[in-house]
């Protein structure tokens, strides 16, 4: 099994620690009001790797908690990557100085080609690109709004511009506790030729043993949110037993 990585989520909104149903704004759970003290908890459970999400950025259009976000980068060790309304290259510069070690962008791909290949070209392997699909199709502006352009269409695309990572979300699995749509990924991550992370629907530690017997087939990892605040999943348990998978 090659590696493959768990990435537990903080998603931020008025500076707390919440996730969304769907990405719907109206179904909010506030699971902390301290996102930094959550980043250390999950660094301290064995944690590798921190995803955030900037939620007021990815509604706003351009980043909102950078304090929040810097200081979080600061206050861990282990890598922070982070998404939500990054849509200039200001914006990616300002990030990546506040310590954060990899942009996610999302909306941008779609909407200005011209600045996603210029940060591919700048800042290379600093950057995914996050594709969230409702249907197949790219959804934009924090899923508020659905394109006409096919996921995997957009990372053929954009693979052939220098992208290496992609981070794929189903919506239609986010925050359901439904399992993840393990083919869906296996077929993104075969499109492009690049290392895929799956996001949404990973609900019991076997989902991610899952999706990590396919690490060679692309898969590279797996954003966590939900069924961690729940206690669906143990991070330490299942960091132990994808590192167990690999032996």
């Amino acid at each position: 099994m090659s590696s493959f990585v768990i990435y537990p989520a903080i998603d931020i909104r008025g500076g707390k620690c919440v996730r969304l149903v769907q990405g719907d704004y109206a179904r909010e759970t506030v699971y902390n009001e301290n996102p930094v003290e959550v980043a250390r908890s999950w660094e301290a459970q064995g944690g590798s790797f921190i995803h955030l999400v900037d939620l007021d950025g990815a509604k706003a259009g351009h980043p909102v908690n950078d304090a929040l976000i810097g200081e979080i980068a600061r206050r861990v060790q282990v890598p922070v990557q982070v998404g939500g309304g990054l849509r200039t290259l200001a914006d990616v510069e300002r990030l990546l100085g506040l310590g954060v070690s990899r942009v996610i962008i999302g909306t941008a791909a779609i909407e200005d080609r011209a600045f996603t290949e210029a940060v591919l070209g700048t800042y290379g392997d600093k950057v995914a690109i996050g594709i969230d699909a409702r249907n197949g199709f790219v959804a934009t502006r924090g899923w508020l709004e659905t394109s006409e352009v096919q996921a995997e269409v957009l990372a053929k695309e954009l693979a052939a511009k220098g992208a290496e990572t992609f981070i794929f979300t189903d919506i239609s699995r986010d925050g359901m506790m439904q399992g993840p749509n393990v083919e869906a990924i296996r077929s993104l991550a075969q499109a492009s030729g690049r290392t895929v992370i799956a996001s949404g629907g990973v609900t019991v530690q076997d989902d991610l043993l899952k999706l990590a017997a396919y690490a060679d087939q692309g898969i590279g990892g797996a954003i966590v949110g939900k069924a961690l605040y729940t206690g669906s999943i143990d991070l330490a348990e299942a960091i132990a037993a994808i590192s167990g998978g690999a032996n």
